[in-house]
């Protein structure tokens, strides 16, 4: 018996649903924190930075964060700094005007 298994990679392995779940301890912190975020906010930007391995993932998350902040209020001071004061590195900065394209 011969098993063949077909893998689509047209698809994003990350979807919205993936990103607000790994951000969400990060929301009261981005809109009224100050200081070191919480941990749970830290592990869930780590966990989020590791599972968008592709562009087409980086492109969904980031699209993702984009819609989502649209309807919170939130820091952007804080969310440019949240990568640096996790330990992340990120190829580009945290902006309401980032081009998810690129």
């Amino acid at each position: 018996m011969l098993l063949i298994l077909v893998v689509s990679t047209s698809e994003a392995a990350i979807s919205c649903s993936d990103v607000i779940k790994d951000l969400r301890p990060c929301v009261s912190y981005l809109v009224s924190g100050s200081g070191q975020p919480p941990a749970a906010c830290c592990s869930g930007a780590k966990a989020l930075a590791s599972a968008a391995s592709t562009s087409e993932d980086k492109k969904t998350a980031c699209n993702c964060i984009k819609s989502t902040a649209k309807s919170i209020s939130i820091n952007s001071q804080l969310a440019q700094a949240l990568p640096g004061k996790c330990g992340i590195t990120l190829p580009v900065s945290i902006s309401p005007n980032a081009d998810c394209s690129k």
